[in-house]
């Protein structure tokens, strides 16, 4: 007999769609603790989701409703759009129809979940990892419990107060950022036990072939949180600072199962998925053993893509890959500098865990075995110069890569170390040279945690001005090839230092690179929110990572134009 109902509802509205990962997670947790779980899938439904909500409440009454916020904005330093304003839309609009209390939670919501309990006007959110908590928080409920009795929850008390229950169990060897739960471990938070259940066409769950056939990329987790420390990098604060390895068999089951329901090509949502590496060559060994054991298996069909860093990368994970099924690799090597790379690319304990040589070794490797690659440059980070990006994009683009993407300016969030360091330049008093935002109206100036009245303030500002308004906070290296009184505006667009990239590459070469732009520069960009390119890959039945197929998109881009897609897209 169910203990209740639980709704899970995904706000959303981006195309070409992700599948909701989180949702499957949750639901599998709340199905083996009893409770009947119903999604509430937005994402088809971006032009009457107020329809789909009204009816939806109408005639359910759920004991909890849960909302996941898998990205606050599309975190493209260049654009710099929002998306938590939609979702405050959608949960407002569920509010209005149940009495259930919300909890908020997802990867984008954990990077700065006390300002947006406070938001979104939720009572309660979860940072990190939610199997575990939303169960918890459910059987409170259903007990008549004070939900305060469950570790790790975020509690909505009014007037801009949000406050976190203490953890069910203290890790060892974590310094917390108190009380904001900063740097802390959350293996305790995660099923690393139970294969999630994924299913396709069950309207009440997340449909995962229908994502398929609208995206062309299915996802598989094998482990969450990051025991690296990428001064960049949101995944050790929003996951947890330490490896959550999962089954291997359990893993591999999903895997399977997906397969079978016909999404074949599934990409690593890891960070990264070569960390870790032994725990990767089991889990690439078990595949290739199914594989050889079964023939006619549905594994024969899965194309794997994934996400790794540059080092550790051998030849035996290589020909693991191959036998496991990868097409691509996607390699976030972000620089050449060690000058640069110091301080940025790093391990727990500070040092640089890759140089240029191990990027050229990954590439090598991935071709000799038949993989696609994707490399991957950010620029912008503090000494950035126009000699830096020059040495970075020659070095790259030696490689040969299939793709090469050059990507310019961070978008700071509150916990990565980058913006923890520019909120303590800052002190409250002066502004720091890079700082920006395309809708900032006065210099932008941060407040560490320290003189903040507690995290709803100190992470406001990294999204919000003091009068309420977007102000996304991001950062270009002010040594950058900019005018001076360009450097100096808050709002400043760093045009100069994009047109370089465009002119550096020949033309001739234009074709296998991603490159970033500002408005009326081009129509192709590396930006994934409705983009034009990505929809037409979609429409027209394309799978595969999208940048696999970046080098025909002017023939791809002309086949949707013929075909009707590309109007349909734009329209």
């Amino acid at each position: 007999m169910s203990r209740g109902l639980v709704t899970l509802v995904n706000p959303n509205k981006v195309h070409p769609p992700i599948a909701p990962y989180a949702l499957d997670v949750l639901t599998t947790a709340l199905e083996h603790a009893g409770y009947t779980v119903e999604v509430v899938d937005l994402t088809f439904r971006r032009d009457d989701w107020d329809v789909v909500v009204a009816e939806y409440f109408s005639v359910r009454q759920p004991l909890l409703v849960g909302v996941t916020v898998r990205n606050t904005d599309t975190t493209y330093a260049l654009e710099q759009r929002t998306f938590v304003d939609e979702h405050k839309e959608i949960i407002l609009a569920i509010r209005q129809r149940t009495t259930a209390p919300l909890v908020a939670g997802g990867v984008g919501f954990s990077t700065m979940p006390f300002a947006l309990v406070d938001y979104f006007g939720v009572d309660f959110g979860v940072k990190g990892p939610g199997e575990v908590i939303i169960c918890e928080l459910a059987d409170a409920l259903v007990e008549g419990r004070d939900p305060r009795s469950v570790g790790g929850l975020l509690v909505n008390e009014g007037g801009g107060r949000v406050v976190s229950t203490s953890a069910r169990l203290p890790v060892a060897g974590t310094v917390p950022m108190a009380p904001a739960g900063y740097n802390e471990g959350r293996l305790w938070q995660v099923n690393r036990v139970d294969s999630y259940h994924r299913r396709s066409g069950d309207p009440a769950k997340v449909d995962n072939l229908a994502y398929y056939r609208w995206s062309g990329i299915g996802s598989i987790l094998t482990k969450s949180g990051c025991v690296y420390r990428c001064s960049h990098c949101v995944e050790p604060d929003a996951k947890g600072t330490q490896f959550a390895r999962r089954s291997i068999a359990a893993v591999v089951d999903e895997i399977e199962s997906l397969v079978a329901q016909g999404v074949h090509d599934l990409h690593t949502t890891d960070s990264e998925f070569n960390l870790a590496i032994g725990n990767s060559k089991a889990l690439l060994r078990e595949i290739v053993r199914r594989k050889d054991a079964d023939h006619s298996g549905p594994l024969h069909q899965l194309r794997l893509w994934i996400y790794c860093q540059p080092a550790p990368f051998d030849e035996e994970f290589a020909e693991l890959l191959a036998g496991a099924g990868c097409a691509g690799v996607n390699v976030g090597a972000d620089h050449v500098r060690r000058d640069l790379l110091d301080g940025w690319k790093v391990t727990a304990g500070g040092s640089q865990f890759y140089t240029f040589e191990d990027t050229v070794r990954l590439v090598e490797l991935s071709h000799r075995y038949g993989m696609q690659t994707m490399v991957e440059a950010l620029f912008g980070m503090p000494g950035e110069t126009r000699e830096t990006m020059r040495r970075c994009v020659d070095d790259f683009m030696s490689l040969n890569a299939t793709v090469t993407g050059f990507s310019l300016g961070l978008r700071l969030f509150p916990y990565t170390a980058l913006g923890v360091r520019m909120a303590e330049q800052c002190a409250g008093v002066r502004t720091v040279p890079g700082l920006q935002s395309n809708t900032a109206r006065e210099p932008i100036v941060l407040r560490p945690l320290a003189m903040c009245s507690g995290p709803v303030e100190y992470e406001r500002q990294f999204m919000f001005d003091d009068d309420g308004n977007f102000r996304l906070v991001c950062y270009f290296s002010p040594d950058l090839p900019e005018d001076p009184a360009r450097v100096s505006d808050p709002a400043g667009r760093w045009r100069q230092s994009v047109q370089f990239l465009w002119d550096h590459i020949p033309a001739r070469e234009h074709y296998r690179v991603m490159l970033p732009t500002v408005a009326g520069m081009s129509e192709h960009d590396n930006n994934y929110a409705d983009n034009p390119f990505l929809l037409s890959l979609c429409r027209l039945g394309y799978s595969g990572a999208f940048w696999s197929h970046w080098r025909e998109r002017h023939s791809i881009l002309q086949e949707a134009h013929d075909r009707g897609v590309l109007e349909a897209v734009n329209g």
